[in-house]
């Protein structure tokens, strides 16, 4: 396989988590019966543009389905954090009733919604069915499309170029980065702003989080490595803020390369650290397996360890990270019984792979388990608030990733989703 981005040949995979499903694809009762498609699942580093990537598989229309079950409103810390953006971008643009926003998986209209109560215009590009029909109820234009080059041509021609484009946790989802990127530099008015948020590359291989490695995530990013993908695309980056959603991201600001805006002094500053914590170094990856290996058998001994003493167990969140870990450690229905999640979408499906059922909240208060293992760890502080009826018949908490531990009640470090 070669670079997605550069060409370069790639040489080096860093970690094999073997074979897996899609990790949002859900399954039905009647799905049960079915052959299940797996696709492996590893990491490979290229070494002349740094870009971490997976192997190339699994086909984007297998992923994003029109009955796609991940709603971004579901969690209401992150519907605080997007509110939060778009106050502050607003201000900081001197965005208003002349001005043009444009986010790229926008999904259910978790963060559009907030520019549509200020009266300012947009537009949501979102190609799964289930999500675009809830932004719509919305009131948010939605176009049904993935978005590239192609797409990007025609909303310019059709006098749609945006003076903010926004992408929430979409580039690292892409399969054709440079068409994605190129579409970018067509749909932003001279003197536009670009923002994207992506999980950081860095936080990923600090913090063992091989858990936010799956099928939809075809890049995992350093700054450094966007900042090379916008330079061929006629874009740069002039601003990075590093922020605590997804287990650390980032959000970088960009424009056209004749943008004048100065660099803030954040953008240097993180690539020497990305250069100086070795992103730039391929001895930096090559024990990443070993420490995967170590998470998942530490949490394999600890639901053995409560099967034998009759301890009853359940999950919370079924989320995409936690697929990963479930899958790659094989656990399946003998060492956890089920799942909660509150997303009415997830509820009454199954895990894909493990088959683990998929059941409400309320459950938890029925069955009074006694550990409750959080998949969705980055946001384990929301919900312990909200699931505290737990600790009311002494169940606790527990989360895997970067190491197994029971949590007690002060915060985790990653509180946001």
């Amino acid at each position: 396989m070669n670079c997605r981005h550069c060409g370069s040949k790639l040489e080096r995979t860093f970690l094999d988590l073997g074979f897996a499903p899609p990790s949002n694809s859900y399954l039905s009762l009647q799905d049960l019966s079915a052959p299940e498609l797996y696709y492996p699942l590893r990491l490979s580093v290229c070494e002349h543009c740094w870009l971490v990537q997976t192997e190339d598989f699994a086909r984007v229309g297998d992923l994003f389905k029109a009955d796609y079950s991940y709603f971004s409103s579901v969690s209401s810390s992150w519907l605080d954090h997007c509110a939060v953006f778009v106050q502050a971008i607003t201000a900081k643009l001197g965005l208003g009733k002349e001005s043009l926003v444009i986010e790229i998986a926008a999904n259910d209209g978790y963060l559009l919604k907030n520019f549509v109560a200020a009266d300012i215009p947009c537009l949501g590009i979102e190609p799964t069915d289930s999500t675009a029909t809830a932004a719509e109820s919305l009131g948010i234009p939605t176009v049904r499309e993935f978005f590239g080059k192609e797409l990007a041509s025609r909303l310019a021609a059709g006098g749609k170029q945006a003076d903010l484009i926004i992408g929430n946790n979409v580039y690292a989802h892409v399969p054709d980065i440079n068409d994605f990127t190129a579409g970018l530099k067509l749909a932003l008015k001279q003197g536009g702003t670009i923002t994207l948020e992506f999980p950081h590359l860095l936080q990923l291989i600090e913090h063992d989080q091989f858990d936010t490695v799956y099928h939809e995530h075809f890049s995992y990013l350093s700054l450094y490595t966007v900042c090379r993908i916008f330079a061929e695309a006629g874009l740069r980056v002039w601003d990075v803020e590093e922020l605590s959603t997804h287990g650390g991201s980032l959000r970088v600001y960009g424009g056209h390369a004749e943008d004048p805006r100065a660099a803030f002094p954040a953008v240097a500053a993180l690539l020497n650290d990305e250069e100086k914590q070795g992103l730039l170094r391929i001895g930096t990856y090559l024990d990443f397996q070993q420490r995967a290996d170590r998470v998942k058998d530490d949490l394999l001994m600890f639901l053995m360890e409560q099967k034998r003493a009759s301890r009853s167990i359940a999950a919370y969140g079924a989320a995409a990270k936690g697929n990963t870990l479930l899958n790659y450690a094989g656990i399946k229905r003998d060492l956890l019984p089920y799942v909660c999640d509150a997303a009415p979408s997830k509820q009454g499906k199954f895990l894909p792979g493990s088959h683990i059922p998929i059941l409400a909240p309320a459950v938890l208060s029925e069955r009074r388990p006694d550990v409750v293992l959080i998949l969705p760890w980055n946001i384990a502080n929301e919900v312990m608030s909200q699931q505290d009826c737990v600790r009311e018949w002494g169940g606790k908490f527990a989360v895997a990733v970067p190491t197994f531990r029971i949590l007690e009640r002060e915060p985790v470090p990653y509180s946001l989703h």
